[in-house]
């Protein structure tokens, strides 16, 4: 029997569905430029070139430096994404299914329903702010009757509704319209960013490249400080900005054909592709300054001040496109997957993502006048900064614990006597290692001591549930011998 194959006296109806089970190779049909794309969106929102924008500005640092920071978290995330990515590639399976074999075949629902929680809230927010693109569009060719109901005009309303619409739309039909979503958007925005970019130029003329000179200089930002210090801080800005995909990076490679052909996407899509867009987001924040007399880092800002109607026309679209691909790789899919893990009898892939986009439509409608204002955010970063022990978990069990070998039917399997069933289906070794590591992440949330760690809290969280999963487990009989 071939890695990713199951056999079918080994299902367990109450951990397994279609949807859940594993790829067989020989139907997967994703290769280096899908995964460059599942990037492509990431990077490149609204929200992704405002960080961009802003970073240059923000810590006072020569420019070439800055690059250079992003460059590396570019790299970094490359190989924390290759790591998560590889077990999915060889087995076919997703995320909530890998990390049964760490958490054990119940317990691996902890982590799943707490990235679902984190997916759903960002996934409704993301879908307020897709529909200011819309907006932007509808405005531009309408015009705005005016009118507000809980601080959304007509228009706001109106696109919000067409952004949630039609997200489900594109999932309801399937994977594969999703990669072709995904495909279409990644080029698009390149195209309209150099667009945007001619456009700024030739409006900044020769006053342009002294304008980057200035920011290259460091002489814009405000940060001050020790330079070191700005640009650890501005690498791990940029780590933090991935991390919600690197722990269920497996949900996008279980479609990849072979290892080699994500690797190359990820090496395309992460620091090429960061480095590439950063500058273009350099040289369009540095024209803004000639024209504007002012930095802007909203791309919709920037294409409401060049008022011209064709360009609005098309950076809506782009923008909306944009946002949405970001929002499908990060917020829909992770959850829609976790959901159907919780309940595999009662709940599918495309159910899941039903019951996401009904959750996250009131957290959207209500972000403007009252989510954003009652302290929500944060919490749901807390939990973001609760599941990085996760990641290490999941690591050093495929990779030191299990060395590369999993069971797939124990997986799927309920079972006592089953590899991952441990006690009652639950790895208490696992749940020790993520409440001794978790304290150190959320405490660099909650203690204002800690908040200098910036992103590098996930990474240090993430390193401290790997150590202590390795420590706990190393003594365990279940370890695996090498294949």
């Amino acid at each position: 029997m071939n890695d990713n194959e199951l056999d079918i006296a080994s299902r367990d109806p109450a951990l397994y569905n279609a949807d859940l089970a594993p790829i067989k190779k020989t139907e997967r049909r994703w290769g280096a430029f899908e995964i460059f794309n599942v990037w492509s969106n990431d990077i490149q929102s609204l929200f992704g070139y405002t960080l961009a924008a802003s970073l240059f500005l923000s810590y006072g640092l020569n420019g070439w430096a800055v690059m250079a920071a992003i460059i590396l978290a570019g790299v970094v995330v490359m190989f924390l994404v290759n790591l998560t990515g590889k077990p999915s590639v060889k087995y076919g399976i997703p995320f909530p299914v890998m990390v049964r074999a760490s958490m054990g075949v119940h317990g691996a629902n902890f982590p799943a329903m707490l990235r679902a929680i984190i997916g759903i809230f960002w996934y409704g927010v993301q879908t307020y702010f897709a529909s200011t693109a819309m907006a932007l569009l509808l405005t531009a060719l309408f015009g705005d009757p005016g009118g507000t109901l809980l601080g959304l005009s007509t228009i706001d309303w109106i696109s919000f509704v067409i952004v949630w619409a039609f997200q489900i739309a594109i999932f309801w039909s399937g994977i594969e319209r999703i990669k072709h979503f995904l495909n279409w958007a990644g080029p698009l925005v390149y195209l309209v960013m150099i667009a945007l970019m001619g456009v700024v130029w030739i409006q900044a003329g020769s006053e342009l490249l002294p304008a980057i000179g200035t920011i290259f200089s460091g002489e814009e930002g405000d940060g001050g400080g020790n330079p070191i210090t700005a640009f650890l801080a501005i690498t791990g800005t940029m780590i933090a900005y991935f991390a919600a995909v690197v722990i269920n990076f497996g949900d996008f490679t279980r479609f990849v054909r072979s290892e080699r052909e994500m690797k190359l996407g990820n090496l395309l899509g992460l620091p090429l592709n960061v480095a590439f867009f950063s500058f273009i987001a350099l040289i369009i924040t540095a024209g803004t300054l000639v024209i504007f007399g002012e930095t802007l880092t909203n791309p919709s800002d920037i294409v409401e001040r060049v008022d011209a109607l064709p360009l609005t026309i098309i950076a809506a679209i782009t923008f909306f496109a944009a946002t949405v691909g970001i929002n499908l790789v990060a917020n829909f899919i992770p959850p829609a997957y976790d959901l159907a893990n919780l309940f595999p009898r009662k709940i599918s892939f495309r159910v899941g993502g039903l019951i996401t986009a009904i959750i996250a439509f009131f957290i959207g409608a209500l972000w403007v006048t009252v989510i954003s204002r009652i302290g929500v955010p944060g919490f749901v970063n807390a939990l973001g900064a609760v599941v990085a022990p996760f990641y290490g978990i999941i690591v050093v069990d495929y990779y030191l614990v299990k060395r590369q070998n999993l069971d797939l039917e124990a997986m799927f399997s309920s079972a006592p006597d089953s590899a991952y069933y441990y006690t009652k289906g639950w790895n208490q070794r696992a749940l020790a290692a993520f409440g001794l590591a978790a304290l150190f992440s959320i405490s660099s949330v909650w203690v204002p001591a800690l908040e200098a760690l910036g992103g590098y809290a996930w990474l240090i969280g993430a390193g401290l549930g790997g150590l202590f999963y390795y420590g706990f487990m190393s003594r365990h009989t279940a370890v695996a011998p090498a294949p």
